[in-house]
């Protein structure tokens, strides 16, 4: 072997990596301390970009394509090697493959409560999970905060510090999107949208990496404020709790017979379910009653007609004791003197209950 042979073998004049695995980030390009010869043929394919560093400094890069290594494509290293009229020698310099094709399905979660203030509930821990793709936007940016000079840069590697990243850029954002915990709990895909505008330029500037989606899977809340969430929704079902017992109670007055004289116990059920639904709503605390005059019993009248007293009315009809006198006086609602008292039919009651 001549001597123009054994340095020709000395040189390096394909550069390219294809490729075999679905997590490896960067990729130094071993050069086995061999040099560059001028017009050596560098290979970029598609989801690929090429760092070029030289003496500890970023030099040119590529991008997807077939480069002819001449002076006119790499101005940079001519810069830093002092070639002022192109260079006619081999030379030593890093090459850094970067994997820029979508990352996708990683996962993320929070290991502790994140705090927010919320505007219904107080101060509110949750606890969320879900996934996230990206890609690498920032070739110098990555290799300098991230990968640095390994050889084979992988996913599992990073997977731990890009996890807490996100949660600590997650718990921040949820605190300055100010998103109602209502809305957490129930609009995973909008919130994860509305999030990216946030977490994507701190992820850029720190890791020169892009989230292209960012996926909220569940957010679970304190058991008192899923307590609390169920009942708003159930008052929301049911709507006007006071048009909801008086419609029960006439429905049960309208069956007759035995069904009337149940009438006052489904009044009490019908005042139990709005007291329970009243605890949810204010976390277990009684709301200050309002004093009543005790009711009598309402004797019954001559020829066994079922009668009932105005205090017993404005109990059927969740009003107060004045508006059930108020509408006797209008009309609005027939009743007759039994005695010294006045007494209302169960008949009126449920005319008055049907609009009849």
């Amino acid at each position: 072997m001549g001597i123009f042979d054994f340095i020709k073998g000395e040189l390096i004049e394909i550069i390219e990596w294809t490729d075999d695995s679905r997590d490896t980030l960067s990729y130094r390009w071993p050069d086995d301390d061999k040099n560059i010869k001028n017009g050596a043929q560098l290979i970029v394919r598609e989801s690929q970009m090429v760092q070029f560093v030289a003496t500890g400094q970023f030099a040119d890069l590529f991008g997807p394509g077939k480069h002819t290594l001449s002076t006119q494509n790499i101005p940079i290293l001519s810069r830093i090697y002092g070639w002022k009229h192109g260079f006619e020698s081999p030379f030593k310099c890093d090459v850094y493959y970067l994997n820029t094709r979508l990352f996708t399905g990683n996962k993320w979660g929070t290991s502790n409560p994140v705090m927010m203030r919320d505007a219904d509930f107080g101060v509110v821990r949750l606890r969320a999970f879900g996934t996230y793709d990206f890609r690498i936007v920032d070739p110098p940016k990555f290799l300098k905060e991230v990968a640095g000079t390994d050889q084979n840069f992988r996913l599992d590697e990073f997977a731990d510090t890009m996890r807490s990243r996100i949660v600590s850029i997650f718990s921040e954002a949820l605190a300055t999107a100010k998103i109602p915990a209502l809305d957490v709990a129930q609009r995973y895909s909008e919130m994860g949208e509305a999030l990216l505008p946030i977490i994507n330029p701190a992820v850029r500037d720190k890791y020169g990496l892009e989230i292209t989606a960012f996926v909220v899977e569940n957010v679970s809340v304190p058991p008192e404020v899923e307590k609390a969430i169920d009942a708003r929704s159930s008052m929301g079902v049911i709507g006007n709790l006071n048009e909801y017992v008086k419609y029960q109670m006439g429905a049960s007055m309208g069956q007759g017979g035995d069904s009337a004289g149940a009438v006052p116990a489904q009044m009490a059920v019908g005042f139990g379910i709005a007291q329970e639904m009243m605890k949810g709503m204010t976390g277990g605390a009684q709301p200050p009653a309002a004093p009543q005059a005790p009711v009598a019993a309402a004797p019954a009248a001559a020829g066994g007609l079922d009668v009932l007293t105005p205090e017993q009315a404005a109990q059927a009809l969740g009003v107060s004791v004045e508006d059930v006198m108020a509408s006797i006086e209008s009309g609005e609602l027939k009743a007759r003197k039994i005695g010294n008292a006045t007494r209302i039919a169960k008949s009126a009651l449920e005319a008055f209950l049907h609009g009849e």
